[in-house]
């Protein structure tokens, strides 16, 4: 992949599609997904429309007990406990998820946290970079012998926009110099998306294809750690947290282009690629605004996404991808 194949497809979706839309005559019985926070906002979406397809689902969960009560109606749903800012806890659930299954079709990774108050976990990393990036790279590393015992896994992670506010930052990545919450949000967003490209070239000889993705704008239990008075200055929300912004998604929609990711066939013999409202993403300029849309080169440079994936073998011990 290079930043030239950043190129919309024609895709027959949009920004409006929902995920029934995408999901409609689709049939995947036989099939497993793992769905990362699968229990709340788009993850809740996304779980339901995959088992509603016929698909065996296991969602892990930071809280498991939560996870069984609300996905309880569900079918062929399944919660093992698993917490991505604890590698231990991460590699007891692979392990789990192991014993359960002995091939992986779709992993998503759709977990995650934003704008949080600085807070260091594991060796002393900074909590947004660990939960939403090293987190999911441990545990698809775990989960990488089920995966390529599948015939053509998909493993999707949801990006954001967000990645616009900054590149990783290879001086200071834990912010010893100065948290900004923002930009330890745009940060691990960034390595999403290069997580996406490298996994993807190491993956595609195993007919491993990995994809990132910004969801859209989309009021869910990802701003639970911003104040209200925060969000209405925003523009999001009004007083009563209704939502007032502009070109917002309901969680449907929010969850369509990741479900599109995992599902559509305009994607077989691709990969590597940043999406976005159910199709291919084009590279945006260094100078655009964040609600233009597009992908910064940076976060989908090949260079970038092999120097990010080696820091992160590093960092978390990871058993590395033979190629």
């Amino acid at each position: 992949m290079t930043p030239t194949d950043q190129r919309p497809l024609g895709s027959p979706f949009s920004a409006a599609t929902a995920a029934e839309d995408v999901m409609d005559g689709l049939d995947l019985s036989g099939t497993t997904a793992v769905v990362t926070g699968g229990y709340s906002g788009l993850g809740l979406e996304t779980t339901r429309s995959l088992a509603a397809a016929g698909a065996r689902v296991i969602v892990p969960a930071r809280r498991p007990d939560t996870a069984r009560t609300v996905l309880r109606d569900v079918e062929r749903c399944e919660v093992v406990a698993m917490d991505l800012a604890d590698l231990g806890s991460v590699r007891a659930a692979a392990a789990r998820i192991g014993e359960r299954i002995d091939r992986l079709d779709v992993l998503m990774a759709v977990a995650g946290t934003m704008a949080t108050p600085e807070r260091l976990v594991g060796p002393g990393w900074e909590s947004q970079f660990a939960a939403n990036h090293f987190g999911h790279f441990a545990l698809t590393g775990e989960l990488y012998p089920l995966l390529a015992a599948a015939d053509g896994a998909r493993v999707v992670v949801n990006s954001s926009a967000g990645h616009t506010l900054t590149d990783i930052r290879w001086h200071d990545p834990h912010f010893r110099t100065g948290y900004d919450k923002w930009l330890a949000y745009g940060q691990a967003k960034t390595a999403n998306a290069l997580f996406a490209v490298h996994l993807d070239a190491l993956g595609r000889d195993d007919g491993v294809r990995a994809f990132a993705l910004h969801p859209g704008r989309i009021i869910t239990g990802l701003q639970r750690e911003m104040s209200l008075q925060e969000q209405v200055d925003r523009g999001w929300v009004d007083e009563h947290g209704t939502v007032v912004g502009a070109g917002f998604k309901t969680p449907s929609q929010g969850a369509a282009t990741g479900l599109w990711a995992a599902t559509s066939p305009l994607l077989d013999a691709r990969g590597g690629l940043y999406l976005e409202d159910c199709d291919v993403a084009r590279v945006s300029a260094p100078d655009e605004p964040m609600d233009d849309g597009g992908v910064r080169e940076y976060a989908v440079a090949p260079d970038a996404a092999a120097r990010l994936w080696e820091l992160s073998l590093a960092a978390t011990g990871t058993t590395p991808i033979a190629r």
